[in-house]
């Protein structure tokens, strides 16, 4: 078994909890709320910006020039291509450019980017590699779920049809051969990716929670009181 199919195996569990999550559901059958897609393309957008930056750290790691060039290629599709898709999103959905860019980052989303960016950092590239791969399977993987539950075409088939697209279905497999690559030739950080497999996956569906609960800080009411006592 190859090793990426090994990983997805052990967060077959995880996989499972994100196609039964309410946003998923909902967003195939065109009843996801507006604000939770909304809330989506704000931190997906802000999200985006720091996983491109973590190919870009990957591809200086890289000691294969192919392997290199494809990680920096990959980044600056991220940065051309898939946040002008969110541009859009967001333009239908009544959100402008710098909505996007000025949001703040909810509390998961601040977790998923943090764990990217120091994994990148002081990681080595297979758990880079580990790190980065539940982002594209798992779009893949649920947008192709999504696809089996949407009984007809609605507002969110955009959505549905970018991440089973066979651009995206090249990019994914070309990840997975990453994964393999790596888990070949590093048999002993196979369990440290196994790790950053996992982190990342969690984080996955905790991001369709964050959307869907439209999640914050939770700190307007308690500043507005403490704001208030301190005018008494």
């Amino acid at each position: 078994m190859a090793f990426s199919d090994q990983l997805l195996e052990t967060g077959a569990p995880i996989w499972e909890a994100q196609q039964t999550h309410p946003f998923v559901r909902e967003l195939a059958a065109g009843t996801l709320a507006d604000e939770a897609f909304r809330a989506w393309v704000r931190q997906d957008y802000r999200y985006l910006l720091d996983y491109a930056r973590t190919f870009s750290i990957a591809g200086s790691k890289a000691r294969d020039p192919d392997t290199r060039g494809h990680l920096l290629s990959v980044a600056r599709s991220i940065l051309d291509d898939e946040l002008e898709l969110h541009r859009s999103f967001a333009a239908e959905y009544g959100l402008s450019q710098a909505d996007l860019e000025t949001a703040k980052k909810a509390p998961t989303c601040v977790a998923y980017t943090n764990f990217l960016l120091r994994t990148a950092y002081e990681g080595s590239i297979a758990e880079i590699a580990a790190a980065i791969y539940p982002c594209g399977q798992g779009y893949l993987d649920i947008a192709a779920h999504m696809d089996d539950l949407a009984t007809e075409e609605n507002r969110y088939t955009p959505f549905i049809e970018k991440y089973t697209s066979d651009e995206f279905r090249d990019s994914v497999a070309w990840m997975r051969a990453f994964v393999d690559r790596c888990g070949e030739r590093y048999p002993g950080e196979r369990e440290s990716m196994e790790r950053a497999f996992l982190t990342s996956a969690k984080l996955e569906y905790r991001f369709w929670e964050m959307a869907y609960q439209r999640e914050d800080w939770g700190l307007s009411r308690a500043m507005e009181d403490r704001s208030r006592v301190d005018s008494q």
